[in-house]
């Protein structure tokens, strides 16, 4: 037995009946087994974000309505399916997501059927904050921060000042609300956690590289910024200091939990001369003596 429910079959077959391929594959990709959504469908619905005749809008609607489930493990599936295509599917699926008022409404969810049932709630909850996060970040900004090409020639490096002061607290968020799921080892005890904890994860770590190009470009432009701009920038820098520490401990759960160390990135910690350089050059802008 594949470990499907009798309400997932139906589920699945009324869209079958509807002739809806996209929406039937939704269902497939977030039954009550709990194993994580099936390479399969994943990639059926990844192309259908491609194709131009398909209704994206019918697909996320779809994605709520499964999200809207009493069961943690259907909720689950349903974020997780939801983060792959706002991943790996074609942009104008995280457009549209970005483009609506309210995403996922799960600050409320409980599933009470079980002792794990409440411990996945939690996790649940943090989850759909993160990806409401990830879509107004989207919105902010015009563009994905995990998608935008890194380094010297990349977007964070390259923005100008008003753009960067704008966009790095955008980014901060999005990063909060991912440190947010605040995982341990000892809750990664299911295969549903666990693919969610890989998108965090690979999020994470292409974040990280747009936050440690912003702050680059930050200290770069930072001598010959206004002093309004300044004391922001400072804050920014201030901030990235603090996340810095939380982001580490992400990753030692990566590594605790089996994830290869080279695909793990090294942290350097920025010297504390730096931010006393900073912080001198704001006094004197703002005339106060050291």
């Amino acid at each position: 037995m594949s470990g499907q429910t009798l309400t997932d079959r139906i589920a699945a077959a009324q869209y079958t009946l509807t002739g809806s391929d996209v929406s039937r594959a939704v269902c497939k990709a977030t039954t009550h087994e709990q194993t994580p959504p099936k390479k399969k469908h994943m990639e059926f619905l990844i192309q259908a974000t491609q194709e131009t005749n398909v209704n994206v809008p019918q697909m996320a609607d779809t994605l709520m309505e499964r999200a809207g489930n009493a069961s943690w493990v259907v909720v689950f599936k349903a974020l997780i399916t939801t983060h792959h295509l706002m991943v790996h599917g074609n942009e104008r699926f995280l457009q549209f997501l970005a483009s609506r008022n309210t995403l996922f409404n799960l600050s409320n969810f409980l599933d009470k059927t079980g002792s794990h049932g409440y411990d996945m709630s939690t996790f649940i909850r943090r989850y759909s904050r993160y990806l409401n996060e990830k879509a107004f970040a989207y919105r902010q900004m015009a563009f994905d921060f995990g998608r935008v090409k890194k380094g010297a020639e990349g977007v964070m490096r390259t923005m100008t000042v008003e753009k960067l002061l704008k966009g790095m607290p955008t980014l901060q968020s999005q990063i909060d609300a991912l440190l947010d799921f605040d995982v341990h080892p000892k809750d990664l005890d299911n295969p549903v956690i666990n693919a969610c904890f890989l998108l965090l994860f690979k999020d994470l770590i292409k974040l990280y590289a747009c936050y440690n190009d912003g702050i680059i470009n930050l200290l770069e432009k930072f001598f010959q910024m206004k002093r309004s701009q300044c004391k922001d920038g400072l804050e920014i820098y201030k901030r990235f200091l603090t996340r810095m520490t939380r982001v580490s401990e992400f990753f030692k759960i990566a590594e605790q939990v089996g994830i290869d160390k080279n695909d793990i990135p090294e942290l350097t910690q920025a010297p504390e001369s730096l931010l006393e350089s900073l912080e001198t050059h704001l006094n004197t802008l703002e005339g106060k003596k050291p």
